[in-house]
């Protein structure tokens, strides 16, 4: 399985970017895992940021809900992070995951695989 994410970038505060993860890989498609978004600066942990699973039920941190939604298009396997009104605290690496036995969404233990992320700045 291979993941590749895409759509970052540099935004001021207030404003919007759309990241997606693309899988890939014989013998899956994305309705067999679980999703998730991560993002990580230097020196801090890294964070759970949004998951979503095969039905679509889907958990968000904190900090994010109401800003971001996630969302999958299972027919072209990819995985969508929508964020809006982009805070500077929101400026990371945005990593995409995948896993087939998620329990805690926010959890990056619990996926298999890491896509090799995606550097979002958001500026004053």
């Amino acid at each position: 399985v291979q993941l590749v994410e895409s759509g970052g970038g540099s935004v001021q505060a207030g404003g919007s970017l759309r990241l997606s993860c693309a899988m890939s890989g014989s013998g899956y498609t994305d309705s067999t895992f679980c999703m998730g978004w991560f993002r990580q600066t230097p020196g801090i942990e890294r964070e759970g940021v949004a998951g979503i699973d095969s039905d679509g039920s889907s958990t968000y941190t904190a900090s994010v809900k109401g800003r971001f939604i996630v969302s999958r298009d299972s027919a072209d396997n990819i995985v969508h992070l929508l964020m809006t009104n982009l805070k500077l605290e929101d400026t990371a690496m945005y990593y995409c995951a995948a896993g087939r036995y998620v329990a805690d969404r926010l959890r990056g233990s619990e996926y298999e695989y890491w896509g090799q992320g995606t550097q979002v700045t958001v500026s004053s």
